[in-house]
């Protein structure tokens, strides 16, 4: 059976490691058959969560933004990809608003797959535990939703640097067996 597969791709630098993985998670997927759309976070206009409580009645939150559409896609998918470059051991600064803005409708979110994509510099798999640890908290928060995999692109550091690690072929065949 044909998945839709929505990866949430992090990072300012199109074609950058983390990207670059994305796009190899995409290629398995629909090598696969399944159909796979992916979102530049950095494109879309997200604004942080204001904590002011509306969408807890309204199931809307009160800002205009792209939220609205994100949020959409995200309930539909059967597969979610999260990635980001890692920074200071930590998800990058335009995921975070993305997870907390699901709020309005995170308990729409179920039954989902997500894959997680870390690239950092660092080429310990531990150290990205802090990172991972932001991703799985919201995955706690979502009812029947289970963390499928995750593929670490680590000692990259310079555009492109992943390109020879086994990080791709691991992005490729995950997305392949969703």
């Amino acid at each position: 059976m044909a998945k839709k597969v929505l990866v949430l791709a992090g990072s300012f630098r199109k074609k950058g490691n983390s990207d670059l993985l994305c796009d190899a998670f995409i290629d398995g997927a629909r090598s696969a058959g399944h159909s796979a759309e992916k979102i530049y976070v950095n494109d879309k206009k997200i604004g942080f969560c204001r904590g002011c409580g509306v969408c807890n009645e309204t199931h809307k939150c009160v800002q205009n933004d792209d939220m609205p559409e994100i949020m959409e896609k995200m309930i539909r998918a059967d597969v979610i990809v999260m990635a980001t470059p890692v920074y200071f051991y930590a998800m990058n600064g335009q995921m975070k608003p993305l997870i907390d803005r699901c709020v309005p409708r995170y308990t729409e979110m179920t039954g989902k797959d997500f894959y997680f994509i870390v690239a950092a510099a660092d080429e310990d798999h531990a150290a990205m535990e802090k990172t991972l640890a932001g991703f799985r908290g919201f995955l706690e928060c979502l009812d029947d939703s289970h963390e499928k995999g995750v593929i670490y692109g680590t000692g990259a550091w310079k555009i492109g640097d992943i390109k020879d690690k086994p990080a791709m072929k691991q992005a490729f065949e995950a997305g392949k067996s969703v």
